[in-house]
């Protein structure tokens, strides 16, 4: 018996165990929703925007390691999904969207609500196509969550048309799919990981850099065993932090723009750069004539594409991080790094990490409490001054993750992205660190968050500015702080320095929004105050809390390096 391309779709979730879809309904994917609403295995989550919504499916695919899923029609639903597409892509999340379409015989016609949504995404999907075919529609779908979810994950669009939806056709899923041309690498090359093997050995000054795909490759346990068993110290990308327990003995770390100068001073003296699951960006490598100028460098990566792209290296070996980790534990032996140690608690000591407690309330002082109220859990990020804080003075380990956007570096991405987390794995703690400007691009979610009866703590870091912005312009623009500042309105001075006595009252009252979508809503002032509003926070399990923090204008992350210049250029006060 033949089966419509509607309930072809549904059984194909369902085959692929899909617990959750994050959709937004409309006029060309509506018999695809009336699917969904008339079974009850699959959890349909609201959420208020297309662009939350995507967010909310990588922070779902982040904390549970399954594909997020995606539903959105045509035109601007489709449209809406592409800053989460790059973001995702970019930070290698398995995605499976799916976006409805005009019928075949009005595509090309500029009909209302068409767009080449595969066309715009080429370049920031793994693998996208619109149906053409019914008979087509199980094999694609198929296709798609493979490709999302082996070798380097990613995210994968599929674009169907009204009439494929509607259209009768074979009623069988596939239980498995040969993609000619698409071989993701699932091995390793033990002639090159034995190179490179060596090559660590004969260091005297060995350092490993660790990338986000240790995390996503789940070998943080055997990255931790490697590290013990040689006794070789660690840093870690933003996206790699939690790869090693961040309070271990061999963890320098964060190194980058907005790295600790230990870190990035290791990097800069090492003999041997031992990297795996990077793809070394310019965050991270600055100017590259300048990088790691004394290091023998190894590259270990699942994505070809990726090795020597940025960075010429000497030893490059393609697998992944778990498969590569694996190998290496059968060749590992003790090496005698005392002395390269105790160089790097030189460094330690010489310019330690941290921030001033004689003036206040400090973004330090926020996340120290933060630990200790909830040292399990997801923390989740925005992007600005506040992430960078994050990664500085954050505790994480294996039952403390977190879930940030590295790659694109997205404002709004960190609330919806806590949102489908706490989705995802709903006996974890949640806590969510954001900026007043970060919260306000996606804060509509409030409304998601609170009818999903979700308890996730809010932190919003209020400086009254775009932070990171309003740091560069204070550091090399002479303090033209040209619309970074988030209180200014219609009459306020041409030229301003910074904040004073006449300024206008910032817009909006966190907590008085909080309220009116029926959450928590808290202002904390003072240090003394921090711990008490975390504490209460904790009470609340029918909705979300927002804490605002009123920090000031003035903090810095620091160390930083200007963009373009060699990593042990810092300004460090």
């Amino acid at each position: 018996m033949n089966m419509t391309g509607r309930r072809l779709f549904l059984k194909a979730l369902q085959e692929e165990g899909v617990e959750m879809v994050f959709g937004y309904p409309g006029g060309y994917v509506t018999d695809l929703f009336d699917e969904l609403y008339r079974q009850e295995g699959i959890r349909l989550v609201l959420p208020r925007h297309e662009q939350g919504l995507i967010h909310a499916a990588e922070g779902y695919a982040k904390a549970t390691g399954k594909p997020g899923v995606c539903l959105v029609t045509s035109g601007p639903g489709a449209t809406n999904l592409v800053t989460g597409l790059a973001d995702a892509h970019y930070d290698n999340v398995p995605l499976v969207c799916f976006t409805g379409q005009v019928p075949l015989e009005l595509i090309g016609n500029d009909a209302f609500q068409e767009v080449d949504i595969v066309g715009m995404t080429r370049s920031i999907t793994k693998y996208g196509v619109t149906v053409r075919n019914r008979e087509d529609l199980g094999r694609i779908i198929k296709m798609a969550f493979y490709i999302a979810s082996s070798g380097k994950p990613g995210p994968v669009l599929v674009d169907i048309p009204k009439d494929i939806q509607l259209a009768s056709g074979d009623p069988e899923y596939p239980e498995s799919v040969q993609i000619r041309g698409y071989k993701p690498a699932s091995g390793v090359h033990v002639g090159q990981l034995k190179k490179a093997y060596k090559l660590l050995k004969s260091a005297k000054r060995p350092l490993i850099l660790a990338g986000g795909g240790v995390n996503i490759s789940g070998a943080n346990e055997l990255f931790q065993e490697l590290v013990e068993t040689m006794r070789i110290p660690v840093v870690t990308t933003i996206m790699g932090k939690g790869a090693l327990p961040t309070d271990h003995s061999l963890y320098i770390g964060s190194c980058g723009m907005h790295g600790k100068y230990a870190a990035n001073m290791a990097v800069m003296e090492c003999d041997v750069l031992f990297s795996i699951g990077t793809r070394f960006n310019d965050r991270i490598t600055g100017d590259l004539s300048e990088f790691a100028p004394k290091a023998s460098i190894v590259h270990i990566d699942v994505d070809t594409a990726a090795i020597s792209r940025n960075v010429e290296v000497d030893v490059p070996v393609v697998a992944d991080a778990g498969t590569a980790l694996e190998k290496l534990l059968e060749w590992a032996e003790k090496m005698d790094t005392v002395a390269w140690q105790e160089r790097i608690e030189e460094w330690e000591k010489e310019y330690p990490l941290g921030q001033r407690r004689d003036r206040g309330m400090t973004p330090q002082m926020i996340l120290e409490e933060v630990n200790r109220e909830f040292p399990t859990g997801f923390l989740v990020t925005d992007v600005g001054q506040h992430q960078m804080w994050a990664i500085q003075f954050s505790e994480l380990g294996p039952n403390r993750r977190l879930i940030t956007s590295g790659g694109l570096g997205t404002m709004g991405f960190g609330f919806p992205a806590a949102i489908g987390a706490k989705l995802g794995r709903p006996e974890q703690d949640v806590v969510l660190i954001t900026g007043d400007g970060g919260f306000q691009m996606n804060m509509q979610e409030l409304a998601t968050a609170v009818c999903e009866k979700l308890p996730i703590i809010i932190c919003v870091f209020n400086n009254q500015y775009l932070g990171m912005v309003r740091q560069i312009q204070q550091l090399f623009y002479g303090k033209r702080y040209a619309h970074t500042c988030l209180r200014r309105r219609l009459g306020c001075p041409l030229m301003c320095k910074g904040p004073g006595a006449d300024c206008p009252p910032y817009t909006p009252d966190f907590v008085k929004l909080a309220q009116s979508f029926g959450a928590y809503g808290a202002r904390v002032e003072k240090a003394e105050e921090i711990a008490g509003a975390l504490a209460e926070a904790r009470t609340h399990t029918d909705a979300p809390t927002v804490i605002e923090f009123l920090i000031s204008s003035e903090e810095l992350v620091l160390p930083m390096v200007k963009s373009g210049h060699a990593m042990n250029q810092m300004i460090l006060s």
